[in-house]
């Protein structure tokens, strides 16, 4: 069946807990504010995923640049 293995964590959320999540999200935020609150909450995760990819991205151009320097000091010498 469709099981969704949360991560960093050993909970798995499976179809019967999916059904209960949005049935009390519907009667929390009410079916006008939850198409609202699912974009909120979409581009929030969009954005906090753009930014932990440019952290990634950075860590990799600073060890490029250190090897970089590394390899001009080897020449030097």
């Amino acid at each position: 069946m469709f099981e969704l293995l949360l991560p960093g964590t050993l909970m798995v959320v499976g179809p019967t807990s999916m059904v209960v999540i949005a049935v009390v999200a519907l009667i929390i935020f009410g079916p006008k504010k939850l198409p609202q609150f699912g974009r909120a909450m979409g581009s929030t995760l969009r954005e906090f995923k753009d930014a932990t990819k440019g952290l990634a991205t950075d860590d990799d151009e600073e060890e490029e640049k250190e090897k970089n320097q590394k390899k001009i000091e080897s020449k030097d010498a």
